[in-house]
C-alpha cells in the first residue's frame, strides 16, 4: 500500500531548548516507527526534520548542536511547522524571514504549532492576536505585551489557538502536544503506544494544569505531607479519607486538611479523586478489565460513581474512553482487536 509522507520540520534557532526541538520529533518519528512496524501505516507517514536559518548547525542553550536539513525557504514545504521555545526567542522573532515563512504557512492552511516561548514567535508574527494561547507559566506577561488581545489559558498544557494554529507550555508539554496531534491524524491507540514506548506516564489532555500534581507533591515542605501523598497513588484501592490520611501523617483532620491545601493547592479528596481517574484512564486503555473490577481495585464505591467522576474529569464516559483507546489498536498483525466495554 502506497502511504504519502507527511513532513514535520521544527523550526530551531540558536539559544533554542534542546527539549523544545527533540521532544515533539521524537513523537512524530516512534509513530511512524510504530505505524510501519504494526503493519498499521495508512494515511500519514511521518518523516521529521530541522530547519533554521541558512539551513546553519543551531547552537541550542544547553551547548548541543544540531544538524538542520534546510532552510526557512525549504521548510516552506512541510505539513506541520512547529516553533521552538527557548531563550533565543527574541532574536528569532526579530528575524523577518522567519516571521514572513509562519505567516505564509498560516495562510495555506500548513498545521503551525509552537513550543514553550515558541508561541512568542508566533505572537510577533502576528498570528496570535485575539485568540486564545498558552506559552510557558514564566512567560504569560511577555505573552500578553506581544500578542495584542490575546486570552492567555494560564491552566493549559496547550491550547487550539486557530484552524490548524496550536500553542503549548514549557518543554515536555511540547510532547503533549505532539502526542495529540498523533492522535489526530491515527487515533488515540496509536498515541497511547508512542506513549507507552517513550515512557510517558500517560497521554495528558491539553487542558490539565501545566505543573503536574506529581511535581506539586515532589515540592511539598512538610514532611509528613509528602509521605502521605507519595503513599497514596499505590493505595487507591484504600480507604483514604482525610481521617484515615490524617492518622498517617500524625495530625488532627482539621490541621491536616488545612494544611494539605496550603501546601498542594487543593483538599485531600480532591488530589484522590484526580489520582483515581488518571489510574482508571491507564486501566481503560490498557487492559480489558470490566468496570466492576476497576472500580474496586481503586477504590470507587459503586461502578456509578466511577462512571459520573470519569465524566467529570475527562469529557467522556469510561466507555467512550476505552473506544477510543482500544480502536484500530495496533497489533503485530495491523488488526484491530477491540474488548468489550
Amino acid at each position: 500500500m502506497e502511504v504519502s509522507v507527511h513532513r514535520v520540520v521544527c523550526l530551531a534557532f540558536d539559544d533554542a531548548q534542546v527539549l523544545d526541538i527533540t521532544g515533539p520529533l521524537e513523537v512524530f518519528g516512534r509513530a511512524a516507527r510504530v505505524l510501519r512496524d504494526t503493519g498499521a501505516k495508512r494515511g500519514l507517514c511521518y518523516e521529521v526534520a530541522i530547519a533554521s536559518r541558512g539551513a546553519a548547525p543551531v547552537r541550542t542553550s544547553s551547548g548541543l548542536s544540531l544538524v538542520a536539513v534546510g532552510d526557512w525557504n525549504w521548510a516552506r514545504s512541510a505539513d506541520t511547522l512547529l516553533v521552538a521555545g527557548g531563550i533565543g526567542w527574541e532574536a528569532a522573532s526579530r528575524d523577518s524571514d522567519l516571521l514572513a515563512l509562519l505567516q505564509q504557512a498560516h495562510r495555506a492552511g500548513t498545521r503551525l504549532a509552537s513550543i514553550c516561548t515558541g508561541a512568542l514567535v508566533l505572537a510577533r508574527a502576528g498570528l496570535l492576536d485575539e485568540r486564545p494561547a498558552t506559552t510557558h507559566w514564566a512567560h504569560f506577561d511577555s505573552l500578553r505585551r506581544v500578542a495584542r488581545g490575546a486570552r492567555i489559558d494560564r491552566d493549559a498544557l496547550f491550547v487550539r489557538s486557530a484552524q490548524n494554529l496550536y500553542t503549548s507550555a514549557g518543554v515536555t508539554a511540547g510532547i503533549d502536544l505532539a502526542l495529540s496531534l498523533v492522535e489526530q491524524d491515527h487515533g488515540l491507540a496509536t498515541a497511547l503506544e508512542v506513549a507507552r514506548q517513550l515512557v510517558v506516564f500517560v497521554k495528558r489532555p491539553g487542558n490539565q494544569a501545566q505543573i503536574s500534581r506529581t511535581l506539586a507533591t515532589q515540592a511539598v515542605s512538610d514532611q509528613r505531607l509528602r509521605q502521605v501523598v507519595q503513599w497514596l497513588s499505590d493505595h487507591l484501592d484504600q480507604d483514604l479519607s482525610v481521617p484515615v490520611l490524617a492518622e498517617r501523617a500524625a495530625m488532627s483532620p482539621r490541621n491536616f486538611t488545612r494544611r494539605f491545601t496550603e501546601e498542594l493547592g487543593l483538599p485531600p479528596s480532591r488530589l484522590v479523586e484526580q489520582l483515581r481517574c488518571e489510574a482508571v484512564a491507564r486501566r481503560l486503555a490498557e487492559t480489558d478489565l470490566p468496570l466492576a473490577r476497576i472500580a474496586q481495585q481503586l477504590g470507587f464505591a459503586s461502578v456509578e460513581t466511577l462512571r459520573r467522576t470519569f465524566q467529570r474529569h475527562y469529557g467522556m464516559s469510561p466507555a467512550e474512553y476505552r473506544q477510543r483507546a482500544t480502536h484500530d489498536r495496533p497489533t503485530a498483525a495491523g488488526r484491530a482487536d477491540v474488548p468489550e466495554s
